[in-house]
């Protein structure tokens, strides 16, 4: 089973070692390996993968949104997120699909399930291809309001008026967040800011964050990002992002092999390999 990893740049990448892995757990042979495309050269090399031996792939920053052009299809959910981070090739089509918005429900149901009780506030910060995901996957769940902050609020608005919900939503800007930091019980951040090798980077000011928030950061390198250690000194809780690495990929894996695998024994080595 030949799988890999799209993008720009993708050297950091921990997917290799999370799906050689689940290929070991399932005695399956096989190999991921991480195709870094150039933006220019973006169309030239999807066609070679086209005739490539690939059984699936996955895609990240910048391509969750230029890929989907090259499927011949599209999961009613991608299609309505607007991004696609999975890729499954069988019978010479390409399938896409999004699993990082489930991969991160299901990471934080198993840690914070008190949060998905009907009554919590959401503040989604960044209105980008994860953020989609992230955005679609909460709205079916149950929370009292879901709010999405971004430097141009125009695009955080075009993601609420695409995803029509029951559920209270509003666009702000990261200012706007900042002062209103107190009012939710999950904040999480889906930008790239705070990634290797801007460490020193943070998204928005936690001065006004609500004692015993969870703050969730999807930036899995550092573990600790900036953000993260700023949340738990302020009496935050925090939510790293290398469990929404682990359960996107587990969803993915499991599409691709057709075969169930075990994300909950991949957290502490991960966390481990990130740490040491």
């Amino acid at each position: 089973m030949e799988l890999g990893l799209i993008g720009y740049p993708v050297q950091h990448s921990k997917s290799p070692w999370i799906h050689q892995h689940f290929l070991s757990e399932t005695n399956l042979t096989g190999n991921y390996q991480l195709i870094e495309i150039h933006p220019d050269q973006f169309d030239e090399e999807i066609m070679k993968l086209k005739a490539s031996d690939l059984s699936g792939f996955n895609v990240t920053i910048p391509y969750k949104e230029k890929i989907i052009p090259y499927l011949d299809e599209i999961s009613p959910a991608a299609q309505k997120i607007g991004a696609v981070n999975t890729v499954v090739c069988r019978n010479n089509r390409w399938y896409g699909d999004n699993t990082d918005g489930r991969g991160l429900v299901t990471a934080l149901k198993e840690q914070f399930p008190e949060l998905f009780t009907g009554d919590k506030s959401v503040l989604i910060l960044g209105a980008g291809g994860a953020s989609r995901g992230i955005y679609y996957a909460l709205l079916n769940e149950e929370f009292e309001e879901i709010v999405i902050a971004n430097r141009t609020v125009i695009r955080a608005q075009a993601l609420i008026d695409a995803n029509p919900s029951g559920i209270s939503s509003a666009a702000i800007s990261f200012s706007e967040a900042e002062a209103k930091l107190n009012q939710f019980d999950l904040v999480i951040q889906t930008t790239s800011v705070g990634m290797t090798p801007h460490i020193e980077e943070q998204v928005i000011d936690l001065s006004r964050l609500k004692p015993g928030a969870v703050v969730s950061d999807i930036v899995y390198q550092p573990f600790w990002t900036k953000l993260l250690r700023d949340a738990k000194a302020r009496g935050g809780r925090v939510h790293h992002g290398h469990e929404m690495l682990i359960y996107q990929a587990k969803l993915a894996f499991e599409m691709w092999s057709g075969k169930q695998v075990n994300a909950k024994l991949l957290k502490d080595k991960l966390k481990h390999d990130l740490l040491s």
